[in-house]
């Protein structure tokens, strides 16, 4: 890779991100979509303005050896978004990916193991944050995106903004949860953020502008699921 193919990349790049925040897809979206087009750029040495069909055939078989039909879809994805709005040209490969259908049903977390999971997380935030998703029926987009002000605890309710599909919606509060989310703001109080990360302890969770960290999250419910004896691949609520 040359200094001024990488140059290049990082300005395309820069373009990218803004255009995926202007079209107002959901912060997992972008995330998806940007990682898929820095795995790509890696894989041609930042030369990915003119790929062949069979440079993509290529890729993505490698990248099907080592990931889930979901994150080739991603990448894929995330390239047409590249080309399109980024290098402005015509996406030529269509057709290039179709995986197979199926239907799964999801593993069914049990009350005895949802306590188990919460009892065997030491981190107070991660404890809380599992449990509030579990309780609630949350993804861990939308208990991300929880703010102080999402409570209704008058109408025993939660607000929960920009879900799947942009759209609002509430959801029942249960009065655990409620004693639960109390005690744990009293202990952060930060003023906006349910969940602030954890980066600057206690006094920083305080004055946080961004919530906890997504793989932070997953990596310790992997552990402790592991640690549980648990072989369901569980994600509580994806």
């Amino acid at each position: 890779m040359t200094s001024k193919t990488e140059a290049k990349f990082k300005i395309n790049y820069a373009k990218f991100l803004k255009h995926l925040k202007l079209k107002g897809l959901q912060p997992s979206t972008i995330d998806a979509y940007a990682r898929g087009v820095r795995r790509i750029s890696q894989y041609f040495d930042a030369q990915i303005d003119h790929l062949s069909e069979e440079q993509l055939l290529e890729y993505f078989n490698s990248l099907k050896e080592s990931h889930s039909w979901s994150a080739v879809k991603q990448d894929l994805y995330g390239l047409k978004f590249f080309y399109k709005h980024v290098l402005r040209k015509p996406w030529e490969h269509v057709d290039l990916i179709k995986p197979p259908k199926t239907k799964r049903l999801p593993d069914i977390v049990s009350t005895e193991e949802a306590k188990q999971l919460f009892m065997a997380t030491r981190i107070l935030s991660y404890r809380v944050f599992y449990f509030t998703l579990y309780s609630l029926g949350l993804r861990i987009s939308e208990g991300l995106s929880l703010q102080v002000g999402d409570i209704d605890a008058e109408r025993q309710r939660v607000h929960i903004r920009n879900s799947k599909g942009n759209k609002d919606r509430f959801v029942p509060l249960p009065e655990a949860t409620l004693d639960v989310l109390r005690r744990f703001w009293s202990i952060h109080r930060n003023p906006v953020l349910l969940f602030p990360n954890r980066r600057g302890g206690l006094k920083g969770a305080h004055t946080a502008i961004t919530p906890l960290d997504r793989s932070g999250i997953q990596k310790t419910l992997r552990i402790v699921t592991t640690d549980c004896g648990i072989k369901k691949r569980l994600r509580l609520i994806a």
